[in-house]
C-alpha cells in the first residue's frame, strides 16, 4: 500500500476480520489490564473490537479483492512524492508470497522507497488479509528505514507478538464518518483512519477519477500530523497529502496489472 513517507510512525499502512461492514464506530473501550499486558485502546464497530487480539482464521478468504484496496498478485503501483523529505519514488508490488500470522494466511506486499538519486530510503514487507465481509485487515510489517545509510527497523510489528494487534486497512462497505484502528503496537504502530468522503474527484498523472474515497489518517504518536488519502475503485491509492504537521504530496504515476 502506498503511504506518505514523512515519518515511519504513520505507515500503511498500511490497514481485518469479522463483521465490520457498513457502520462507523459506536464507542470506545479498553482491554482489561493485567500485570504483564498494557491497556489497549479499542473501538467497537458492529459489536466487533478493533484492533482484534484473536482473529479467527475461518473468517478469512484467499484473495484480497476489496474494490478500494485490491491486492492481486503481480500488481505494481509507482508513486512519486514531493515534500519535507525531498523527491522520492515509491514502488509497491503485490508478491505471490504469503505469510501465516495468527493462523491467517496473509498476502505479502513489498514497498520500496528511493530518493531522487536512487538511494534506498525504506524497504518494507506488509501483510494483509481479507475477511468474508470484504474488510481488509493489516497484520503488520517488516520495515527497514535507512537514515544516512544506517538501517532502522523501529517501525516493524507483527500481530500476535508483544501484544500487537491486527487493525483495519479498508472497510468492505465504508460510510462517511466510519472510524477504525489500522494497527496496534503501543508506542510503535497506532495509526487510525476515518472516512471523510465517497465522492471526491482526483486528477493526476494516471488520469481523472470520480467517486473517490477520501480518508483521514492520524496517530497519537504524532498528534500534529494529519494525512489524507484518496482511493479509486479498482485501483487503490491514487493520491495522498499531508494537511497538518508537515508538507508532502504523493501522486500515482504508474500502474501495472498482472
Amino acid at each position: 500500500m502506498t503511504t506518505i513517507r514523512t515519518t515511519p510512525a504513520l505507515a500503511a499502512t498500511g490497514l481485518l476480520l469479522l463483521t465490520l461492514a457498513g457502520c462507523g464506530s459506536t464507542g470506545t473501550s479498553a482491554s482489561p489490564r493485567s500485570s504483564d499486558t498494557p491497556t489497549v485502546p479499542t473501538a467497537t464497530v458492529d459489536g466487533v473490537t478493533v484492533p482484534t487480539p484473536s482473529p479467527d482464521p475461518g473468517d478469512f478468504v484467499d484473495t484480497v479483492d476489496n474494490p478500494w484496496f485490491p491486492l492481486a498478485p503481480g500488481t505494481v503501483w509507482t508513486s512519486t512524492s514531493e515534500g519535507d523529505e525531498g523527491p522520492q519514488t515509491d514502488v509497491v508490488t503485490v508478491t505471490h508470497q504469503t505469510k501465516v500470522i495468527q493462523g491467517v494466511t496473509t498476502v505479502v506486499v513489498h514497498d520500496v522507497v528511493r530518493d531522487d538519486a536512487g538511494k534506498l530510503v525504506e524497504n518494507t514487507y506488509d501483510w494483509y488479509a481479507q475477511d468474508r465481509d470484504g474488510n481488509v485487515w493489516y497484520f503488520g510489517e517488516d520495515t527497514t528505514a535507512y537514515d544516512s545509510g544506517k538501517p532502522d527497523t523501529e517501525g516493524s510489528w507483527e500481530a500476535g507478538k508483544d501484544n500487537a494487534r491486527a487493525g483495519v486497512a479498508m472497510l468492505g462497505h465504508p460510510d462517511i464518518d466510519d472510524a477504525y484502528s489500522q494497527e496496534y503496537l503501543k508506542g510503535v504502530a497506532e495509526d487510525h483512519g476515518k472516512v471523510l468522503s465517497l465522492t471526491k474527484k482526483v486528477t493526476g498523472p494516471t488520469g481523472t477519477y470520480a467517486g473517490v474515497l477520501q480518508t483521514e489518517d492520524t496517530t497519537p504518536l504524532e498528534p500534529k500530523l494529519v494525512e489524507h488519502k484518496y482511493y479509486a475503485r479498482g485501483i487503490g491509492v491514487v493520491a495522498e497529502e499531508t494537511v497538518a504537521g508537515g508538507h508532502e504530496q504523493v501522486r500515482l504515476v504508474g500502474l501495472r496489472r498482472p
